[in-house]
């Protein structure tokens, strides 16, 4: 059940080209799961810039003097992110969390693939931690379009049995996308679970080798939010439910994590004349 707090700034702090900041959260963070993400007011009281801007969270300490903090990763790109990583120590920022729906553990000590792109790895390392502490074993596969662009790596390095890294430019890692390597990696370690965080494209892509594979697969979208509630609908797509018929679902309530399998990802972003209750042309 999601709180809403006012959140105080420990601490910011540049990573790559990303600005990881952390913020006093309780009552959040105790009941935080992997993929999990939080909504934070911008701005302040007086700001003219109304909607709050959605995180995945990076990482949560439930206890401690300030009674549970979270991390989140910020990329600059607008106004609103701009003014986050602005911050500075002690100032307010409140906090709505823990939203969405997080990623399914497995029940068995199976062999499971996780898959990040950009600072979309950022909730892969919960999720590694509490795979481990199930006994799975936990390969990861990180890539970015250049090496500044990674997030994560050397948590990742220490919570996974194997890291593959790939950059498009080939300045660390591998030359080439994430999906260049996954199909060997799942095969070589017999993978049962594919979890994966990242661009549309990459989610995509992810999904289809694991479907390739008969290997289930959970994507965490990354689909604008403007409210995080459910309200709006700004953030909906298309999934194909359990009775076989395409519904319109909404990223920040029935996601963000979907079955990779289910979701229509090459008609995301429209509203497919299948769907259930979709307008009909000519129609009333």
């Amino acid at each position: 059940m999601a709180v809403q707090v006012k959140g105080e700034v420990l601490d910011i702090r540049r990573v790559g080209a990303y600005q990881v900041l952390s913020l006093t959260a309780p009552g959040i963070s105790d009941i935080a799961r992997p993929g999990h993400f939080v909504t934070l007011g911008i701005g302040g009281e007086e700001s003219s810039m109304l909607l709050r801007r959605a995180f995945a969270i990076y990482q949560v300490q439930s206890r401690g003097v300030y009674g549970g903090t979270l991390d989140i990763v910020i990329g600059v790109h607008g106004k609103g992110t701009r003014w986050l990583a602005d911050r500075r120590r002690h100032d307010a920022i409140d906090i709505v969390g823990p939203l969405g729906r997080p990623f399914i553990l497995p029940k068995e000590r199976v062999s499971c693939v996780l898959v990040g792109g950009g600072y979309g790895s950022a909730p892969l390392f919960m999720l590694a931690v509490q795979l481990r502490e199930r006994g799975c074993r936990v390969d990861v596969v990180v890539g970015a379009a250049t090496e500044e662009k990674l997030f994560g790596v050397l948590e990742l390095k220490r919570v996974a049995s194997t890291l593959t890294i790939t950059t498009d430019d080939g300045s660390l890692g591998e030359r080439g996308r994430v999906t260049d390597v996954l199909p060997d990696l799942m095969d070589r370690v017999d993978a049962a679970v594919v979890y994966a965080c990242g661009p549309m494209p990459m989610l995509q892509r992810v999904a289809e080798v694991a479907e390739e594979r008969q290997v289930y697969s959970q994507c965490a979208v990354e689909e604008a939010m403007a409210c995080g509630i459910g309200v709006c609908m700004t953030c909906v797509l298309p999934v194909v439910g359990e009775d076989g018929v395409t519904r319109m679902l909404r990223s920040c309530v029935e996601g963000p994590v979907f079955r990779g399998d289910r979701v229509r990802w090459s008609d995301v972003g429209t509203i497919p004349a299948d769907t259930l209750g979709a307008p009909v042309e000519g129609g009333r």
